[in-house]
């Protein structure tokens, strides 16, 4: 069906859902037609909101790592080990926390922070529904309520979500979400919030991963088409559920969390083509498949604050305890090898029988205990010292029998503080150690999906930030990173080869700078390296694949007369060199390259409910170009892409 007859068949099937959730329209407040991440920005380096995505930096990637991989991931403040990606139903937006963001925040880690905030009813009820076309053959419908029962005591926010998508790639996976919310509030500063929140997904074919057989970038092929398997469709289920409580206590400040994150894969495929020359003739294309994987985990943090003031200074001390169950069963995998074929060309071959192997299962337990401290002088400076005791072992039961324990106790320390030249300066910088873990073994390793032990890592930034406005905030800042690098060899085994430093500077200017003119403008630039024996011996190159030198961003938001109907807005994109190579003797970098988009949002009522009218243009000029994974792998980017969306809150 094409993507206009979808939305139409969608919009068609809006009164019904209208009348599933539809409230007392007197009781209805504004919701997801307000959600505009330029307009929420504080700074460039990471907001989302709703569906909105926007800065230099995600959870997946803040300064050249993962704080997803790197475990430093928190719900509500709160630490959580998470496993499966958390569905928009669940999440009302996230905040990267780096830098100044990260100054007073408890316990900060090296790779960032990314902190994710609930969706939790009010004392108003509201229903909004979000039905999109696009990009390209995608269609899908979002529902989001929150329910006041007893005002603002309790309340429950839920939702769903059905998707029916088309990739860049031409992949045609399936999508369906939901969450529930409730939230109790029995006294004043009382919050006890449970969730659940489940993602299934089918039919969803892997995106073709290339390894070229020489020091040069695959050859240029035509998008939006499938050329992989079409039996290769991974079939699976993300699950997030647990309870958060936030409660003052005697003078104490009490926060606990407590949370089971699941990725159940039924199914699971990789595409690799391997030798692929200047013309797209592959050596082999290589199928991996995979059944009844999961990760699971269980964590949770208990965290007990008090503040004391003492004139113009604030004096707070926490005590913290974090603890983490982690399961995971994967392995077993059958290597099937298809031959030689072209690159981007459509090549199918019949459904093998699979044959697969005994799994592989580890198994990660960590205590970790902390104090912190935080003091803060009004318009003089803050200052944050943190001290934490981790108890870390991890046990794998391979095939082959069971491998050495591996245990870590460390002590890890923070220190963080922030000086005020004036109302409209500051100065910060810090110093923090972290016990983190590392990416898992890529698909093209012969321990594809292992994961190493915890590894230890640190970081030193420091930068200034200037108002320059009320609404308009510059931030400067420069940074180092360093942690074991672990990759795969020579030989095919991902494992450690030596030491990664990532150095960088990071620009940012976010703000209103006129009336009904918002900004968010940044820039990273990046020095990447490794050293170690594996360097010194000439068996890799001294910069990682994958690196970025350059990433910058400029995002526009106008709404002419600042309260008009119509708002417009652009988002310019920048990105330098990228290494292309991990060989010792390669020089091989993906040129720079840039997108522009452009769009449009058209507020109107529905009746007594706010509507927006929402239409965007991405990649406008069609740009080509690779990106390119740790392991060497390229995959081309998306080409031009249009998006419409219709929102309403009733």
């Amino acid at each position: 069906m094409a993507a206009g007859a979808m939305l139409q068949t969608s919009f068609r099937a809006l009164p019904f859902v209208a009348l599933t959730f539809l409230l007392p329209a007197e009781e209805t407040r504004a919701q997801r037609t307000e959600d505009n991440a330029v307009v929420a920005a504080e700074d460039a380096f990471g907001t989302s909101i709703g569906n909105e995505q926007l800065g230099l930096y995600g959870p997946n990637n803040v300064r050249g790592f993962s704080p997803v991989d790197a475990g430093n991931v928190r719900i509500e403040g709160l630490y959580f080990d998470q496993q499966a990606n958390l569905t928009d139903r669940l999440i009302e937006g996230s905040t990267v926390r780096v830098g100044l963001t990260a100054q007073g925040y408890p316990f900060p880690a090296p790779t960032g922070i990314a902190d994710y905030r609930l969706r939790k009813a009010g004392g108003e009820a509201v229903t909004s529904i979000l039905a999109t076309a696009g990009p390209y053959e995608t269609i899908s419908m979002e529902v989001d309520t929150k329910l006041p029962i007893d005002g603002e005591r309790f309340g429950v926010a839920g939702g769903f979500g059905i998707y029916r998508e088309t990739t860049h790639y031409g992949a045609t996976p399936n999508y369906e979400n939901f969450a529930i919310i409730p939230t109790w509030r029995p006294a004043p500063g009382v919050d006890i919030t449970a969730f659940f929140s489940q993602l299934n997904f089918s039919d969803e074919e892997p995106e073709t991963l290339v390894f070229t057989a020489g020091d040069y970038l695959p050859p240029r092929v035509d998008r939006l088409d499938y050329t992989g398997q079409p039996w290769a469709e991974t079939k699976g289920h993300n699950r997030n559920y647990g309870l958060i409580a936030k409660a003052p206590l005697a003078g104490f400040d009490l926060q606990a969390s407590l949370v089971r994150s699941e990725r159940q894969l039924d199914m699971a495929f990789a595409d690799l083509l391997f030798g692929v020359d200047q013309d797209g003739n592959a050596a082999n294309r290589v199928i991996i498949a995979d059944a009844d994987n999961s990760y699971r985990s269980t964590s949770g943090e208990i965290r007990v604050s008090r503040t004391f003031m003492e004139g113009d200074r604030r004096h707070t001390v926490h005590l913290m305890a974090r603890g983490r169950d982690q399961r995971r069963r994967y392995g077993g995998e059958d290597v099937i090898s298809l031959g030689p074929t072209r690159y981007a060309e459509k090549d199918y071959r019949p459904k093998p029988t699979f044959n697969f192997g005994p799994d592989t299962r580890d198994e990660v337990k960590q205590a970790t205990w902390g104090a912190g401290y935080e003091g803060r002088w009004r318009d003089v400076g803050e200052i944050g010292v943190g001290l934490q005791k981790t108890d870390y072992r991890k046990t794998i039961e391979d095939p082959s029998g069971p491998l050495p324990e591996s245990r870590d106790k460390p002590w890890l320390w923070s220190v963080t503080a922030a000086a005020y030249l004036s109302k409209s300066i500051a100065l910060y910088g810090g110093y923090v150690r972290g016990l983190e873990e590392s990416p898992v073994a890529p698909d093209n390793a012969i321990n594809r999906n292992q994961a190493p032990p915890a590894i230890r890592t640190r970081q030193a930034d420091a930068g200034v930030r200037v108002a320059i406005t009320p609404n308009l905030k510059a931030v400067a800042g420069v940074f180092e990173v360093v942690k074991p690098y672990y990759n795969v060899d020579t030989a095919s085994r991902f494992r450690e080869l030596g030491e990664l430093r990532h150095r960088g500077v990071e620009l940012s200017l976010a703000g209103e700078v006129a009336k009904g003119l918002n900004i968010v403008a940044g820039t990273i630039f990046l020095d990447a390296k490794i050293s170690g024996e594996e360097v010194e011996a000439g068996l890799i190159r001294n910069r990682p694949a994958g690196a970025i030198e350059r990433n910058s961003l400029l995002s526009v938001d106008w709404r002419p007369g600042a309260t008009g109907p119509w708002s417009f807005d652009a988002v310019f994109e920048s990105v330098g060199d990228r290494i292309a190579s991990s060989a010792p003797d390669s020089d091989l970098v993906v040129p720079p390259r840039t997108a522009l988009a452009l769009g449009t949002r058209y507020r109107f009522p529905i009746g007594k409910s706010p509507a927006v009218l929402r239409a965007q243009l991405g990649n406008i000029l069609n740009t080509f170009g690779y990106g390119v994974g740790n392991s060497g792998f390229f995959v081309y980017n998306l080409p031009r892409r249009f998006l419409l969306s219709l929102t309403a809150d009733l």
